[in-house]
Parts: C-alpha cells; sequence; structure tokens
C-alpha cells in the first residue's frame, strides 16, 4: 500500500514500531488479539488496527503539501479536513480558512471566493452542486480533491448499479459530510433515500410491503429522499451503500434485513434476489471493518476500562466507543489533556453530546489493564501521549522510550 508524508508531529516512534511488528508478524491480518505493552503496575493493550487510515492519509499530505507549494495564495477547506481538532487547528494555524462548519453551515461567502484561490475538497468528499458553484467561479476541483477513494468506491458502486436500474439506500447520519455527498452522487443516477439505523429501515419496510400509507413516508423521511421519488415503485429494485464510518455490522444487519423482506415479499429465491436486490457488500471500507474488528478482538481480553482517542465528532470513532462502552467503562477523550490526574478526566458522553468529569477512573489495584484504541483521523502521537501520561502517574514514563527503541 502506498506510504504518504504525513507531518512527524503525527507520528509516533512507539506506535509506529508497534504497527510495522504487527504488520510483518500478520500479514494476512488475521490475528485481531491486542498489543500488550506491560509496565508493571499498568498495562495497555493496544487494538491491533487503529489511527489513521489510507484516506486521512491521503487527505492530510495533499492539504500539507498545497500549503508548502503555494506561500502567499489564499487557500480554503470545504468543511473540516477530517474530524479531528488538532489536525483542523494546525491546518487553521498554517493559514487555511474554513467556509463551512461539519453541517454545511456557511462560515465565509462564497462570494469571497476567486479563481485565484484554492479551495481543498476534504476527505468526506462533497457534492455536485458545491463543485459546480467552485468550477463556475474557476476553482481547480480535481486538483486539490483530498476525497477518500473508499468513498468514491461507494459513488462508483451507486452509479453502476443505478445504471442496471437499481435505486438507492444509503445507511448514513443525515447531516454528516460525506452522507450529504453520497446522497447528491446517488440521486443523480437514481431516486435515492438515506435510512439512520435499524429502526428506521424497518420502517422503510413497511412502506415497500405497503403495511403502512405510502403518503407518510414522504413526511417520516422528509429532506431524506431524492426530487421526485416514488415510494410506491422506486424500492421495488434497489441497494444498499453505506457511509464509510458506520458500524460495518450495522450496514449488512440493515443489507441483510432488507434482502430477506425483498425475498419474502416477491416470493424470491436465491437464484432470483439479484432481480430485486443489488449485492454491495464490496462498497464497505476496509479500515473501518479492520478497526471495529480489532476492538471486538480487544474486548476478549479481561481488563479494567477501555479508552478511545478521537474527534469528539467522528462518526467512525464514536462507533469504537459504542463497541467498547457495552462490555466495560469507557472514557472517550480527544488528546491527553483530558486527563486531569491519576484520579479525575474530561470525557466525551455521545449519547448527549457533552462533556462528563468522572472520578477515580483508574481502579485502586495492581496491575490496572487499559484496552485502548483510537479512530481512523486520531493521530498515532495522541495516543502515545495517553499512553506516556498514564505511565507517568505509575513512574514508568522512562518506560516508553525503551520499549520503543527495543521494538524498533
Amino acid at each position: 500500500m502506498k506510504q504518504f508524508d504525513v507531518p512527524v508531529i503525527y507520528r509516533s516512534p512507539l506506535i509506529s514500531a508497534i504497527k510495522k511488528k504487527r504488520k510483518q508478524d500478520d500479514k494476512m491480518k488475521k490475528d485481531f488479539a491486542p498489543t500488550l505493552l506491560d509496565f508493571g503496575p499498568v498495562q495497555f493493550y493496544l487494538a491491533r488496527h487503529f489511527g489513521f487510515c489510507y484516506g486521512v492519509e491521503n487527505a492530510i499530505e495533499i492539504a500539507f503539501r498545497t500549503i508548502e507549494e503555494n506561500p502567499g495564495k489564499r487557500i480554503f477547506l470545504l468543511s473540516e479536513m477530517i474530524h479531528n481538532p488538532q489536525v483542523n487547528e494546525d491546518l487553521q494555524q498554517r493559514g487555511v480558512q474554513f467556509l463551512q462548519d461539519t453541517y454545511g453551515k456557511e462560515i465565509i461567502s462564497l462570494d469571497e471566493i476567486t479563481g485565484d484561490d484554492i479551495v481543498l475538497i476534504p476527505a468526506f468528499g462533497t457534492t455536485l452542486n458545491m463543485e459546480e458553484k467552485l468550477r463556475v467561479k474557476g476553482i481547480a476541483v480535481e486538483k486539490y480533491n483530498t476525497t477518500c477513494p473508499f468513498v468514491e468506491k461507494v459513488w462508483n458502486r451507486s452509479e453502476q448499479i443505478a445504471q442496471k436500474g437499481y435505486s438507492i439506500v444509503i445507511h448514513g447520519k443525515p447531516k454528516h459530510e460525506e452522507t450529504r455527498a453520497t446522497f447528491s452522487h446517488s440521486s443523480s443516477n437514481a431516486p435515492s433515500v438515506i435510512v439512520n439505523d435499524m429502526a428506521e429501515t424497518i420502517e422503510l419496510g413497511k412502506y415497500i410491503t405497503g403495511e403502512k400509507n405510502a403518503d407518510e413516508f414522504y413526511s417520516a423521511f422528509k429532506g431524506r429522499y431524492s426530487d421526485e421519488f416514488d415510494i410506491t415503485k422506486d424500492l421495488q429494485r434497489f441497494g444498499v451503500v453505506n457511509q464509510t464510518t458506520q458500524l460495518a455490522s450495522d450496514t449488512q444487519a440493515i443489507s441483510d434485513y432488507l434482502r430477506q423482506l425483498i425475498m419474502s415479499y416477491y416470493q424470491l429465491n436465491e437464484t432470483s434476489i439479484s432481480e430485486r436486490f443489488a449485492d454491495t457488500r464490496d462498497t464497505l471500507c476496509y479500515a473501518t471493518n479492520d478497526n471495529q474488528t480489532a476492538v471486538n478482538g480487544m474486548l476478549e481480553t479481561e481488563a479494567d476500562l477501555a479508552i478511545v482517542v478521537g474527534g469528539y465528532n467522528s462518526s467512525n470513532t464514536t462507533h469504537l466507543v459504542e463497541l467498547c462502552e457495552k462490555v466495560l467503562p469507557t472514557y472517550f477523550i480527544n488528546d491527553e489533556d483530558k486527563i486531569l490526574s491519576a484520579d479525575e478526566i474530561l470525557h466525551f458522553d455521545y449519547h448527549h453530546k457533552q462533556e462528563l468529569h468522572s472520578a477515580s477512573f483508574l481502579p485502586n489495584k495492581e496491575p490496572v489493564k487499559i484496552l485502548m484504541t483510537s479512530g481512523a483521523s486520531c493521530p498515532d502521537a495522541l495516543v502515545e501521549g495517553v499512553i506516556r501520561k498514564i505511565a507517568d502517574f505509575y513512574g514508568m514514563a522512562n518506560k516508553v522510550d525503551q520499549l520503543a527503541e527495543q521494538m524498533m
């Protein structure tokens, strides 16, 4: 796989050495057991896969190279490059300005943009409408496009099945940048609708089978279906694609549910199901799937708590937290500064969108066993920072460097 030129400030000698060794020992990626970092009184179990994915590293490389190669030019980002506050702050400190927030709300008017400016498309991609607006202004959209290749793969797959007469059901968070972009691309080729979760999928199924009145669909799914969408006919033949940072198991469950519904409703078998339902399993992002599978593997290890590091508005990170908190106390933090002391921690409650203060998060025992992972947009340096800070509470900070040297 391609190696990217990512700023050294995001790298970690310790984590890099661990990942390199795991890759050498498990080239087929079949071992999802965590890596043990044993510091005596405190032990860390790192997930097999975590941190920057291909799409994130690609976006960061393009963004920083663009800044370096264009001194004196105004450089804008459509919205956050990725959902990580440190990376976005670093870009802003280097003069990059954001045109929109993560929900598409305007921060700087497009009227201020000229053909002499540079506008970076974030890793989530953008809508066809926004691309056209930028082109009209003379912006070279393709030249500074950091859209993740795996997001583009979903778009391409949507177009392929649309050409075969299938409509599109998108599993995603309706307000997320990537889902908005995917909806724009898919709806340009076929009737499209967004479902957020299984509960909404079950409701959608009731409209497909006629169990619910078709007229109710348009209010229940307002703002989430394409122009002129006809619920009475547009889901007689369709496929399911996803926002790549959703739980892969959730997307698969939604796809399986709708597939079974279609088989039952139209009395189809495995041979004839393709007449009504497109096979889109190849659109699931490898990194999202690997990180989630690695967390499931990590959770087989008995531990006292889990720490997940990443941006609070990061969808893929939130899903890792979701997996961990089903099993043990889990603390979602965006950097080491959230650990106030050996007793106190600030952590994010994604259910209620608020930061909480907790005491006695480290149990009074030895060894303390901590499971750790991070989101696909989280720099490894932040993970090392958390390890180093907690190890220091036990007088083991110097062992972090020693361990890195040993592994390298």
